[in-house]
């Protein structure tokens, strides 16, 4: 089971108008930055910047079968 199928369960209480990112795409960055060896907000974003390409793809519904780390 992969971490999108564990989070979707969640709930976002967030109002969808004023969201700019998905608390799921929230969520994954920030456990993928965590096993890369994140310990701050400050690695997490950067982690973010670092990854993005990848992270788009990964977290786009349409790719998400096929990317695999």
């Amino acid at each position: 089971m992969g971490l999108r199928n564990l989070f979707s369960v969640l709930s976002d209480p967030c109002r969808p108008r004023r969201v700019q990112h998905k608390l799921l795409d929230i969520l994954v960055i920030t456990v993928s930055a965590v096993i890369a060896g994140a310990e701050t907000w400050t690695d997490i974003a950067n982690y973010g910047v670092m990854k993005k390409d990848w992270l788009f793809a990964c977290l786009d519904d349409r790719n998400y079968p096929q990317c695999r780390a």
